[in-house]
């Protein structure tokens, strides 16, 4: 499959503490990565630098093959990088599918046509019930499919999910894996951090390790959950 992105050295630093020490990664087309490591140990902070949310101090990101290190959250967007946050943030009183609507505009500035996809993208994520019920009324299950819903809206080729899975019950947990399953079949690529094993070993085709910054192991899922810095840094002898 063919490569898009990648990022070679990213390096971020706030004051004296390297929060991501000369990362290197690669996604490819239809795959799906998965990023782990204990707390603290970078990986939102990696997210937030290969999305433009933080510009990195040295290193370079390149999307599609071309280089997007100094590009706006908003220009990779519309090239076609979508992302969820760890903690989900709707308007909350606005409606569901208001807030949809809200990054839809990005690529479909007119109000009929950005409704038409909104209301496409709830059916997709299962709240086309809920398009007019206040934001703030959904439970935590409803809340990430919510956050889900933004991200897909502006009908991304990438899409970045930061702990979509924290808190949810087994059922919601399953149906989860399953719908990020049904995302891939459907061509994007995944770049996902998630403290749920299960899920990353189920979804992932290649996992990177960070601990205080710094990639310590990469490779397959079952590989790398067997791999001794892992163990010792993350997974705990148990």
């Amino acid at each position: 499959m063919p490569e898009v992105l990648r990022a070679e050295r990213l390096t971020v630093r706030f004051g004296g503490v390297t929060a991501v020490d000369h990362v290197d990664l690669k996604l490819a087309d239809r795959d799906i990565l998965g990023l782990i490591g204990p707390n603290g140990a970078g990986k939102t902070t990696l997210f937030n630098a290969l999305t433009g949310f933080v510009r990195p101090d040295e290193g370079t990101v390149f999307m599609f093959g071309r280089e997007v290190t100094h590009l706006a959250p908003f220009q990779r967007a519309r090239d076609g990088m979508g992302r969820t946050f760890q903690t989900d943030r709707p308007f909350e009183e606005l409606t569901v599918l208001e807030n949809v609507l809200i990054p839809t505009f990005l690529k479909h500035p007119s109000r009929r046509s950005a409704e038409h996809i909104a209301r496409g993208v709830l059916d997709e994520v299962g709240l086309s019930d809920r398009a007019d019920q206040p934001a703030m009324d959904l439970n935590l299950a409803r809340r990430r499919r919510l956050e889900l819903a933004r991200a897909l809206a502006i009908e991304p080729r990438i899409l970045f999910l930061d702990e979509i899975m924290a808190g949810l019950n087994p059922p919601a947990l399953r149906e989860m894996i399953a719908f990020v399953r049904k995302l891939r079949e459907k061509g994007l690529a995944i770049l996902m951090v998630e403290h749920i094993m299960e899920a990353i070993i189920e979804l992932c085709d290649h996992v990177i390790v960070l601990a205080n910054g710094e990639k310590i192991a990469e490779g397959a899922p079952q590989q790398v959950v067997a791999d001794s810095r892992v163990v010792e840094a993350y997974l705990g002898t148990d």
